[in-house]
């Protein structure tokens, strides 16, 4: 929880202090997309923290991995909340994702923290599609880092009454590292990749942020020497690689 309080805080900061630098405007133009905010907030909160509980009891590949089925989760929910038909394409998809789940979990023992962990991911993946869904019927409104600001806002004051208090026990360096996650790799992130559009197309800037595991499992194996079992990077292969049609067939029909 205090990793999601420092993450959201500093994002929201330096999120604000791009946008006041560009001049963009902050004001929503209605209360009912100001409430929506604060329970886009909450939600966005409760993603963060599953995610990185997930990778806590487990893995950063369990936790990278199963988070990554949120376009599974999307294909779900998207005709539902949009009232619109389901696709052929979308039921492969879901399909794909599924069996690259299933790989990815090394046991289902329910005393397994790493079953614990990927169904804290899966969590995670399903509330971020949740949270995505509900941000397409704002992003024609509103830019996306508005948004993205506004959410990290909320989800900051949201949390803060329940672990406010442990961020005073925090030394200099705790604290640096968070300001390096909510800077960087929060408030630049959504600034950098936003600004990519651009430059590059939709599709080629979807298929590059699918490839986020890959990165992250990199990392964790250079870091922590944390090496994924061989069903595990399977399973992934299966999950990125149906992300990645999917990028391209939704770029495709935007196009």
């Amino acid at each position: 929880m205090v990793i999601v309080l420092g993450r959201t805080f500093f994002g929201a900061l330096s999120l604000f202090v791009f946008l006041r630098i560009r001049g963009t405007a902050l004001q929503l133009s209605s209360k009912r997309d100001a409430f929506s905010m604060v329970c886009l907030g909450g939600l966005l909160a409760f993603h963060w923290y599953s995610f990185f509980y997930s990778i806590q009891i487990s893995t950063v590949a369990i936790g990278l991995l199963t988070y990554s089925s949120f376009p599974l989760f999307t294909t779900l929910l998207e005709p539902w909340l949009l009232k619109r038909d389901r696709r052929r394409q979308e039921v492969w998809l879901a399909l794909a994702v599924t069996m690259g789940l299933i790989l990815v979990v090394p046991n289902y023992d329910p005393g397994s923290h790493l079953f614990q962990g990927a169904i804290w991911g899966v969590i995670s993946g399903a509330s971020f599609a949740l949270l995505q869904v509900y941000n397409k019927s704002y992003v024609t409104k509103y830019s996306g880092l508005v948004i993205a600001y506004y959410q990290n806002l909320w989800a900051c004051l949201l949390i803060l009454p329940f672990s406010g208090i442990w961020m005073m026990e925090l030394n200099l360096t705790e604290i640096g590292l968070l300001a390096l996650l909510g800077v960087g790799c929060t408030g630049f992130a959504h600034a950098l990749y936003i600004n990519s559009m651009k430059l590059v197309s939709a599709q080629f800037a979807s298929v590059i942020a699918a490839l986020e595991p890959v990165y992250g499992i990199a990392f964790a194996l250079l870091l922590f020497g944390e090496a994924p079992g061989v069903k595990t990077l399977i399973g992934g292969a299966v999950i990125i690689g149906a992300t990645i049609v999917a990028s391209r067939q939704k770029s495709a029909e935007a196009a």
